[in-house]
């Protein structure tokens, strides 16, 4: 008895990797058919082959700019239709290795359908010279095998008369070419004579301000009483606007706006306040009557 029951285990455990190692998946009654794009109501399929996972095609299929590939099976697992997790038909160019795959719309009782159109196919394939290799992979959660093999080759024909079609390389990250880049001058001064011109043109101005003063009736005589009234006022406002004069002059020389700008804030601040007492000034004599 103890010799028996030290066999029963190991033969329980046996028996169970062996049901294991029998769960596999498959497929049955695969139909594979090419017919063309615009094909007329009622007519016959360029190419219909049936074969299951026991066997593979001989021939290749012929598949033109103008047809459709399609494929229909029943997947299974234990012989029993079933749907897979991972269902794909792959068509493989044999001297690169470059693959695209195809998934298969399955329903719960394991059909299985897929179709494929010429334009589907990725450039590397649409130009392939060599035939194709379509491979079918269903596969699922669980302790059954997967299955994977090569069920039939795929010749791409193109129509002579179709434009050819146009390899893009696709964008890619990385090191680029070293950029060269000359960046801009600095800004130049006008010529001199140039500067002349415009400064003659500005001094000619001076003496018609002058007299024009005198044309409309300035009067000096109140610039002591002013003085008197606002020393500082006045001072600090006529030197505002000959420092403004002045920062123009540097800003046009030799300074940048970063030099100018607070130089103006603090000048124009100055011109503002300085401005207001002086011109407050004048304007009480004025309304006193004094002009």
């Amino acid at each position: 008895m103890r010799f028996l029951r030290s066999f029963v285990a190991p033969l329980l455990l046996l028996a169970a990797g062996a049901a294991q190692a029998a769960s596999s998946w498959g497929f049955d009654d695969a139909k594979l058919t090419v017919s063309a794009k615009k094909a007329a109501a009622g007519a016959k399929e360029k190419d219909v082959r049936q074969f299951n996972d026991k066997t593979t095609l001989a021939t290749p299929v012929v598949f033109e700019s103008s047809d459709s590939l399609k494929l229909l099976l029943t997947a299974k697992e234990n012989g029993k239709g079933k749907r897979p997790h991972q269902a794909f038909l792959v068509l493989r160019e044999p001297t690169s290795g470059l693959e695209a795959p195809f998934p298969l719309t399955v329903k719960d009782n394991g059909k299985a359908t897929v179709e494929i159109k010429h334009s589907d196919l990725p450039v590397q394939l649409a130009i392939a010279t060599s035939p194709l290799k379509a491979s079918l992979v269903l596969a699922s959660f669980g302790s059954a095998e997967g299955f994977k093999k090569d069920l039939f080759d795929v010749e791409i024909k193109r129509d002579p008369t179709s434009a050819p079609i146009a390899y893009e390389k696709p964008l890619r990250y990385g090191k680029q070419k070293e950029i060269h880049h000359i960046f801009r001058g600095d800004p130049k001064s006008p010529p001199k004579i140039v500067s002349l011109v415009f400064v003659l043109a500005v001094l000619a101005t001076l003496p018609v301000l002058f007299l024009s003063w005198l044309a409309l009736g300035a009067n000096l005589s109140h610039l002591p009483k002013a003085l008197g009234a606002a020393p500082v006022a006045h001072g600090l406002f006529f030197g505002s606007i000959v420092a403004m004069e002045g920062v123009f002059f540097m800003y046009y020389s030799s300074w940048n706006l970063f030099q100018t700008l607070p130089v103006i804030g603090v000048v124009g601040t100055a011109a503002f306040l300085s401005g207001t007492k002086a011109l407050g000034e004048v304007q009480s004599r004025r309304l006193a009557g004094e002009r």
